[in-house]
């Protein structure tokens, strides 16, 4: 006879349904069989991997939501291409010291109408590395060109400011430049790592389910 006992899986939350949205934890206690120890160990490393996917997608779209800059009611999207050194396009970190394609979209069409000024400065100098003097940009674009290796690897923020009379509202997003390397997009591998693994489980676990079938009962 094969040896059992308890196996004790993290406290996991779960929500109760939609007329009590409270949420509970439960401590997962399953038994084990010690002819299925391989699916453990798959199951363990599983409850490992899967978090990390599940954060790097949530990552990527935070991403996207830090490149608009609110300016007063509207939006800019700031994006930054280094076409010398790959086709991605980045935003909170640029990863590449050289010739940088900055662009500025607006996201409705609010702004076209107001004056707006555009600049970019390395922090926390203050230093001016790009700057756009104010007009209305009927396009909703406006498009720079930076060589950051003239002004070295380190902090920036991007500004962009409605401009009336005398007056100014600034609003800036910070990034960096050259402060980090190129991060690996993965995601697709790391999914298929999971679809594979989870094929792996269900083989052994049905595997083990037969071997036990098959086991003459005991007396």
């Amino acid at each position: 006879m094969s040896e059992a006992g308890l196996i004790i899986l993290p406290s996991t939350k779960y929500k109760r349904g939609f007329e009590d949205e409270k949420e509970f934890s439960v401590t997962s206690i399953i038994q084990y069989d010690s002819s299925c120890l391989p699916c453990y160990s798959s199951i363990g490393l599983l409850t490992i991997t899967l978090p990390s996917v599940v954060y790097a997608h949530r990552e990527a779209n935070d991403e996207v939501d830090a490149c608009n800059i609110l300016v007063g009611h509207e939006r800019v999207h700031f994006t930054a291409y280094t076409p010398t050194f790959t086709t991605k396009e980045y935003c909170q970190s640029i990863p590449h010291l050289g010739m940088t394609n900055l662009v500025f979209d607006y996201d409705g069409k609010g702004l076209r109408n107001l004056t707006v000024e555009f600049e970019v400065t390395k922090e926390p100098e203050g230093t001016r590395v790009f700057y756009q003097e104010p007009t209305k940009i009927k396009s909703g674009t406006v498009n720079g060109v930076v060589d950051f290796s003239k002004f070295g690897a380190g902090n920036y923020l991007a500004h962009v400011a409605i401009v009336h009379k005398d007056k100014s509202l600034d609003s800036h997003i910070p990034f960096s430049v050259g402060l980090e390397g190129e991060s690996s997009d993965n995601l697709p591998i790391k999914s298929l790592f999971i679809v594979a693994l989870i094929a792996v489980v269900v083989y052994l676990m049905k595997q083990a389910a037969n071997k036990r079938s098959a086991r003459p009962s005991d007396v």
